[in-house]
């Protein structure tokens, strides 16, 4: 299926504004005031205003969540990695239609000392940044 086809099953066309499965959900809406950047393609720092979201606020560190792990999370994270952004993949956080490809994807993060950035589950991320805080 390609941008803007609706797969068997879907709610709408892929990757098309305005469309149920374009939007985020209940649950992750974002509060007042909190930047919400439209992604537009595979990437996220080709089409949109990321860049300039991110250095607004003085961003030095990206974690990322998501899917799919071996097309859109990674090109995204390939981009922030060549702006100088320190990345954190989470995991358990991301998924693909393949699990071949989403192992692979992860592998080539963590080669060479982590050529794209780190990798580690969401509750370790958690217990590090809850250390962080209370110390």
């Amino acid at each position: 299926m390609g941008i803007g086809e609706t797969p068997p099953g879907g709610i709408g066309p892929l990757l098309t504004q305005g469309h149920e499965n374009w939007d985020i959900i209940d649950e992750l809406a974002p509060k007042p005031g909190e930047p919400v950047v439209d992604k537009p393609t595979k990437g996220a720092f080709g089409n949109s205003n990321i860049e300039m979201v991110l250095d607004r606020l003085g961003t030095t560190h990206i974690v990322i969540a998501g899917i799919t792990t071996d097309v859109c999370v990674h090109t995204i994270m390939r981009e922030a990695n060549d702006r100088g952004y320190w990345c954190t993949l989470l995991k358990d956080s991301t998924g693909a239609t393949d699990s071949g490809n989403r192992d692979a994807a992860i592998k080539q993060i963590k080669m060479q000392g982590g050529v794209f950035g780190w990798v580690c589950d969401s509750e370790e991320f958690i217990e590090s940044v809850e250390k962080t805080v209370i110390d």
